[in-house]
């Protein structure tokens, strides 16, 4: 498990995806499990991957269990508004807390997505 891949997409694309594993391992095919975080739309992923949140992800990325302090100095910022911004990765199941600190268990992210022109 070294990459995050991040997608926009709805339910019918989760949907699509998951019905294709099935059909791959109902035919005794390997099914490759891809660690995967998906947002409806481009303006939910950066609510949440907000440069500021991003720029904690990466300081987590590959380093195990970080204390919010150790990440705030990190990054120059201050606890507090780590704090907030942690909860809101937590929440959103980006990073996860341990009894160490938090941590982004990955050493990378992938961002699979197109950026359309507008209707």
């Amino acid at each position: 498990m070294n990459t995050l891949t991040i997608r926009l997409g709805g339910m019918d694309d989760i949907r699509s995806r998951v019905a294709q594993a099935a059909k791959l391992a109902a035919e005794g095919k390997a099914v490759e499990v891809e660690p995967t975080l998906n947002f409806a739309t481009y303006e939910d992923m950066h609510r949440v991957l907000a440069p500021s949140r991003l720029a904690i992800v990466k300081v987590l990325a590959g380093q195990g269990p970080l204390s919010i302090r150790e990440v705030a100095r990190r990054v120059g910022r201050d606890v507090q508004a780590v704090h907030r911004d942690v909860t809101t990765l937590i929440n959103a199941g980006v990073v996860d807390r341990a009894e160490a600190g938090i941590e982004f268990p990955y050493r990378n992210i992938h961002f699979d997505f197109d950026v359309k022109t507008a209707a």
